[in-house]
């Protein structure tokens, strides 16, 4: 599942008129760097979410034919978080261990390594296998705190504080008690399921932007071209 609801707010105007997911970095939209590195990874059935503009989506990548996949949309009236939106589109995911990430950021993730991580979660023991980078500038204490044995604590602890790079996988179950069609949010979950030790995690070493500023955007166009030339 790619998420792609967000209304963009520190990108205006720039997404007064376009969805932040079709903003351009190295000539293709930002979403479509992950359905072609999804696509290499044999990951061909998605789910993507829109609310602002999201029809733009919709006409941009239609059903994922001509990148090699095939597209499944979740169109929500209103932005419902994260959690809400994926609880929203469970229906279209099954009932398996599902890939989700955020739309709106730049990564050379092995999505294959990833997927391996997803077989792992049991509904159980194991609900989710969370990404983590490096502390950005704009997120200096970090989000989790991993330990030696692999697993992830509520809150970064002295040293072990890392940025949650909204890349993970997570088992169906996670969502249970949480309604379609309404607004919720992903972190109380999380911290509640790390509470219960169910949550694992690793570290993402390679490249990875959050485009969440115009400065950033031309960040990542630059890096985005690379990949085009």
């Amino acid at each position: 599942m790619i998420l792609a609801a967000g209304r963009g707010e520190r990108m205006r105007p720039l997404t007064d008129h376009t969805p932040k997911p079709l903003l351009l970095a190295g000539g293709r939209p930002l979403i479509e760097w992950h359905v072609r590195r999804l696509a290499a990874a044999g990951i061909r059935q998605l789910v993507i979410n829109h609310a602002w503009l999201g029809a733009q989506i919709e006409q941009v990548l239609g059903d994922g034919s001509r990148l090699g996949v095939e597209i499944a949309y979740s169109p929500e009236a209103n932005a419902l978080e994260t959690a809400g939106g994926i609880a929203t589109a469970l229906p279209l995911l099954g009932n398996a261990p599902f890939l989700v990430v955020n739309g709106d950021v730049l990564s050379d993730v092995d999505f294959a390594a990833l997927q391996q991580q997803a077989g792992l979660l049991d509904g159980n023991s194991r609900l989710a296998h969370l990404l983590l980078v490096d502390n950005p500038p704009h997120n200096p204490a970090g989000d989790f705190g991993l330990l030696d044995n692999g697993l992830l604590t509520p809150g970064p602890q002295a040293g072990n504080g890392l940025t949650f790079s909204g890349i993970a996988a997570y088992h169906p179950a996670l969502f249970a008690a949480t309604l379609a069609g309404q607004p919720a949010k992903l972190a109380p979950l999380l911290r509640a399921a790390m509470d219960e030790g169910q949550v694992s995690g690793s570290r993402l070493d390679g490249l990875w932007l959050d485009v969440g500023t115009p400065e950033r955007l031309a960040e990542a166009d630059a890096i985005a071209a690379g990949w085009s030339a």
